[in-house]
């Protein structure tokens, strides 16, 4: 059940890997587990949150390349500033570490709660609030051109 569990979200060439550290967590987690639970409903859950961690590891994870393209000025013929650490900077605390948190590291709106303090509506409202900030300081090309999306 775990391992289709984990080729369900993975496939086949990255669910073994994930199928090894679901059983590493549960033999961690098990002398918790309380006695009347509900075990292979439990290791699937854990099978779910591996799978999804590797997912999100592998979007992190950096693609060769046979060459280096060349790096692009920071400011463009358009007079758009794309630097994503300039705009980030321009945003009040609250909403950029909320942006950051969720947006580029992929944490959910609780985790980005209990990291920045506060409630996950909270949270999520100042990354609604950071996105917004940035959309209207840095157009989307489209808007620009005044098609929609």
């Amino acid at each position: 059940m775990v391992l289709r569990v984990c080729r369900a979200v993975l496939g086949p060439a990255e669910a073994d890997d994930a199928w090894s550290e679901t059983f590493l967590a549960a033999l961690k987690a098990y002398p918790e587990l309380p006695e009347d639970a509900n075990v292979e409903a439990w290791l699937v859950t854990i099978a779910h949150r591996k799978a999804i961690d590797t997912t999100r590891a592998g979007a992190r994870r950096a693609v060769p390349v046979g060459e280096l393209p060349e790096r692009p000025s920071a400011q463009r013929t358009d007079g758009r500033d794309l630097d994503l650490g300039t705009a980030l900077a321009d945003l009040p605390r609250k909403q950029r570490e909320a942006v950051v948190y969720h947006y580029l590291a992929g944490l959910p709106y609780q985790e980005v709660a209990a990291v920045i303090g506060g409630s996950a509506d909270a949270a999520r409202r100042s990354a609604a609030d950071g996105i917004a900030n940035l959309r209207k300081h840095y157009p989307s090309t489209a808007a620009q051109k005044g098609t929609t999306r």
